[in-house]
């Protein structure tokens, strides 16, 4: 995955002609398109396949089950030719560990450390610190931390070094992009502010250059 812009797009666009076009007009600009259930559940697997075409694609299934499903998952998402995949850390690190086992010399696990909604601070964020140790222990590649709680970027980043955070909450969730590449992210994750503008090309040229000013 490249790493320009530092913007990827989460793309929770249901209608399958409008998620292809707006992939195909910010292709230039993010370094990445995330994609989630919604997506797929409306507009089929192959979408996957299909936006790879414009851009590196995270399948964003927060994978959280024991390891024959996360091998089978990670696996059948790799096929259609994702680049990475992300994964809940708390089912532990037999469930990890098969993830990256599998994604191994074929794209990137990201772990969720935390989750970026209000609900985020209840469960995942005290044990944030630990998913954490236990992600760089079982070889994965980066980390999802919350945009809209910068801090908590700062914190993860003390503990695993150099590998990568990705950064959902930013926009409509009330996170600003300079604020978590500031803190620590390698890269922020945008969704509703663009796909739902009606000049998605813009509004993402306008995240890139924030985050450029920080860089």
């Amino acid at each position: 995955m490249r790493k320009s812009s530092r913007l990827v797009l989460a793309l929770d666009e249901t209608d399958k002609a409008k998620a292809l076009s707006i992939a195909e007009s910010v292709s230039g600009i993010v370094d990445a398109i995330k994609i989630n259930w919604p997506l797929v559940l409306s507009a089929g697997p192959e979408m996957i396949t299909e936006l790879s075409k414009y851009s590196d694609v995270i399948c964003d299934f927060k994978v959280a089950d024991i390891p024959n499903t996360v091998h089978l998952i990670v696996e059948g998402s790799l096929n259609r030719g994702a680049s990475a995949v992300i994964v809940h850390a708390f089912p532990g690190s037999d469930s990890l560990k098969e993830a990256v086992q599998v994604a191994k010399g074929r794209g990137k696990i990201y772990a969720v450390t935390e989750m970026s909604h209000p609900g985020g601070k209840e469960f995942t964020a005290p044990n944030a610190e630990a998913m954490a140790r236990m992600g760089v222990e079982c070889g994965v590649d980066g980390f999802i931390a919350p945009a809209t709680r910068p801090e908590r970027i700062s914190a993860i980043r003390e503990i695993i070094g150099d590998l990568e955070i990705l950064s959902p909450g930013v926009g409509a969730q009330g996170g600003k992009a300079s604020d978590a590449i500031a803190a620590g992210a390698d890269y922020v994750i945008v969704g509703r502010a663009i796909y739902k503008s009606n000049d998605p090309k813009s509004v993402a040229e306008s995240y890139a250059e924030d985050i450029c000013k920080i860089l």
